[in-house]
């Protein structure tokens, strides 16, 4: 748990495996309704979350730590930040090609007119593989 009031503690999780556990002095994620920043002492909130990028701020060393998650449901306390993500992948664990292919077969079945195709599916997909090449780019700005 977060010891002080200026820190909360922040759990990621997937349905595979926990992605991260520790305290944070501030965390921002795309919620259902836009980006949400959440400080210590937070209002109490329960959202959903749409496919990007959860940015940690680790208390006491001005470090950041970036998850991508594609959906899921965000829980906020004033002391606790839960996150309980549909897919949750660790920053350095992305993989640019995977995410560029992703999203190319998304588009070329977005552009495929037959009665078969499932359009919502394909265009979660494709939003999936955007927000993942986005989360990948900001990584590599970090690291300039």
């Amino acid at each position: 748990m977060a010891t002080e009031a200026r820190t909360l503690h922040v759990d990621v999780v997937s349905a595979e495996e926990e992605i991260f556990s520790g305290d944070a002095e501030f965390v921002a994620l795309p919620g259902e309704a836009g980006e949400l920043g959440i400080y210590p002492m937070h209002t109490p909130l329960i959202t959903r979350i749409r496919p990007g990028s959860v940015r940690i701020k680790l208390a006491g060393s001005g470090e950041e730590e970036l998850v991508f998650v594609a959906g899921g449901i965000l829980d906020v306390q004033p002391t606790a930040v839960t996150v309980l993500a549909e897919t949750a992948i660790r920053g350095r664990d992305l993989d640019e090609a995977k995410a560029n292919e992703a999203r190319k077969q998304a588009e070329e079945t977005l552009a495929n007119r037959t009665a078969t195709v499932d359009y919502a599916k394909a265009q979660a997909e494709l939003a999936e593989a955007i927000a993942q090449l986005a989360a990948i780019s900001r990584l590599r700005e970090r690291r300039r």
